[in-house]
């Protein structure tokens, strides 16, 4: 291999690889295997057999190609040399499971066979049912023949084509599945042993572990091409998807697995918040892969963030104290061990080895690194009892010291209850004779009660009287011609108080309705308003008076009928405005109005006295 990295690839023409039954397999590296990139995509295999083609091949810089353009489509070529007839069948292998279309042209009979493989095609179809794309080598050719592949895919491909032995690949097949499937069991295992920790503790931890070891296995059953042919054999389309699904939730379960198993929300605040922002931004950078474009799942450089984000902040939990962190870096260590040779493999790193152990190195940092959990599981879940074994010792301790506590405090109690009883004892007798003379002070309080009964409704009777006594000076009162405004205002401050006066007035000889005569009513509408109960018809207390349809304040319209009664109408309007504070243009139209009733009745007025104007109130004014 340092030969071939040594030398100038391009002083030397392409160089055939020759079957030999000594020889169970091949890998084409270097100047064996020539390419170039169809940018156009039209061109066909008349075309690149052309002699004016031939230059466009050439030997590779690396140990074996790389597909770097998505959209492009790939062309290489490699020889073949049949010196003698082989004892072996021969096919040639093609190991990346995620290669979308190849199409391989196989010499022989002056023309050339077409085969199509690739992830894009149903399982079935395959001449093997393996997992990698293999097709048969005609073993009866002679001299120097030359293979044309065509490739696509939608993601970054390693173009690695082996040649072997039918019965070297069967032998090599056998073994492969055979460690598959102690790998895959062992991730089995592991996930049912999580499950039913869950199921037995019901800590979620165990959960979110068991969706993680699940997603690690789909992954690298679609790496490995082993979910196309088990899972999915007659449906290519989820080839362009389930990787980065599985992905996605291997990231997503692993951080949310590491929050829980490390406390982190309590020994690491900060570092909780951002493994939320991570797994917030992970799902943005899922959802837009699957809405808008799949070809961006191939960023699997991205998964590093989540990776060293759990690795440190199990290095950081680790420090302050928290013992079973230990094993959860280890494990984590490894898994970011395997995660750079991918990284390395990926970036073509020359001094690195292409082999089973390089190409398998992150199932097994994957083996390990569950391994390792496992043990940091166990390890928490010593500590959890230790700690358990510890809080029930000491509640047994508790119980004991409450034991003896209850049993002290209860001779307490029942010496004190002893004391007490004959203290009671004693006391009782003292309350007797005092209940004794709290009967005889009842009786005095009794006779006494009886008589402030008798003195309280006398009281009552008499305020009674003085109330209305009160009343009726109130109302003597304003019928007199001496009350200003301000003391008018002061026995009738509102509306309320001068609806009351003015019911009193017009009621004061009982009611009738105005509709139809009937004399029992009940409350109406408006305050001191009464609706007649026979008809309905609903009275106000300025109905049917000089009030009616006024605009102004009631206490002051009032008060304006007051004075022009009383000075016999020769008040001015200009005082009747200055007394009132009512615009002179209204108090001219008030007192007019006034002027003209009081000679309409002159003769009604001219003996009622002082009580004159508030039977004015009652007459309406005909206009």
């Amino acid at each position: 291999m340092v030969f071939f990295l040594t030398m100038p690839l391009y002083s030397y023409a392409q160089k055939p690889v020759t079957l030999n039954d000594t020889i169970t397999q091949h890998i084409f590296s270097f100047n064996e295997i020539e390419g170039f990139e169809d940018k156009t995509g039209k061109l066909t295999i008349e075309d690149v057999r052309t002699p004016a083609f031939a230059s466009h091949f050439v030997p590779n810089a690396i140990y074996t190609p790389k597909t770097s353009n998505l959209n492009g489509t790939y062309w290489y070529r490699v020889k073949i040399r049949h010196n003698y007839v082989t004892k072996n069948d021969w096919i040639l292998e093609f190991f990346d499971q995620t290669i979308d279309d190849i199409e391989i042209y196989s010499p022989g009979n002056n023309k050339y066979s077409l085969t199509y493989l690739g992830s894009n095609h149903p399982f079935s179809q395959r001449l093997f049912q393996h997992k990698n794309f293999t097709l048969n080598i005609n073993s009866n050719l002679f001299g120097e023949n030359i293979y044309y592949i065509r490739l696509k895919s939608h993601q970054p491909a390693n173009v690695i084509v082996v040649l072997r032995s039918v019965t070297w690949f069967i032998h090599y097949a056998l073994d492969e599945y055979f460690f598959f499937g102690i790998f895959y069991g062992m991730l089995l295992v592991f996930a049912l042993y999580n499950l039913m920790m869950y199921f037995a503790i019901r800590q979620i931890q165990y959960l979110y572990y068991v969706m993680y070891n699940l997603s690690i296995g789909l992954y690298e059953m679609c790496a490995d091409g082993i979910a196309y042919q088990y899972m999915w054999p007659n449906s290519p389309i989820w080839n362009q998807y389930a990787y980065g699904i599985a992905l996605f939730f291997a990231s997503v379960f692993g951080m949310l697995f590491t929050r829980s198993l490390l406390y982190v929300k309590v020994k690491a605040p900060k570092l909780n918040r951002l493994i939320w922002w991570v797994i917030g931004l992970r799902t943005v950078f899922f959802i837009l892969c699957v809405t808008v474009n799949s070809y961006w799942f191939n960023y699997r450089i991205i998964e590093v963030v989540p990776l060293l984000l759990a690795c440190y902040t199990g290095y950081y939990v680790l420090s302050k104290g928290y013992w079973p962190a230990r094993f959860f870096v280890v494990g984590y260590s490894f898994l970011f061990l395997g995660f750079v040779i991918k990284v390395l493999i990926a970036f073509d790193v020359t001094w690195l080895p292409f082999g089973p152990v390089t190409h398998y190195s992150l199932s097994f940092c994957f083996i390990m690194e569950m391994l390792f959990i496992s043990f940091a599981i166990a390890e928490k879940v010593r500590i959890l009892k230790k700690k358990k074994d510890y809080a029930q010792r000491r509640i047994i301790r508790q119980m004991k010291q409450n034991e003896e506590f209850k049993d002290n405090l209860n001779r307490q109690l029942e010496q004190q209850v002893n004391d007490r009883t004959r203290e009671v004892v004693e006391k009782s007798r003292v309350i007797e004779e005092q209940n004794d003379e709290l009967k005889s002070v009842n009786m005095l309080l009794k006779e006494q009660a009886e008589e402030i009964s008798r003195i309280n409704v006398l009281l009552e009777k008499d305020n009674i009287t003085l109330h209305t006594n009160i009343e009726k000076v109130t109302h003597d009162r304003v019928m007199s011609t001496d009350v200003d405004f301000e003391e008018f205002s002061r026995i009738y401050p509102d509306r309320e108080t001068c609806f009351k006066f003015l019911s009193d007035l017009k009621w004061e000889h009982g009611y009738a309705c105005k509709k139809c005569g009937n004399n029992h009513y009940s409350s109406g509408h408006l305050p001191y308003s009464r609706r007649c109960s026979k008809c309905g018809y609903d009275e106000s207390v300025i109905a049917y008076t000089i009030l009616q349809n006024t605009r102004i304040p009631i206490n002051k319209a009032l008060y304006i009928i007051f004075l022009m009664y009383s000075t016999k109408g020769k008040i001015s309007s200009h005082k009747l405005s200055e007394i009132v504070d009512i615009r002179q243009s209204t108090c001219w139209v008030y007192s007019t109005r006034i002027k003209k009733l009081m000679e309409q009745k002159k003769k009604e007025l001219r003996n009622a006295g002082s009580h004159g104007w508030g039977k004015l109130v009652l007459e309406v004014i005909d206009d």
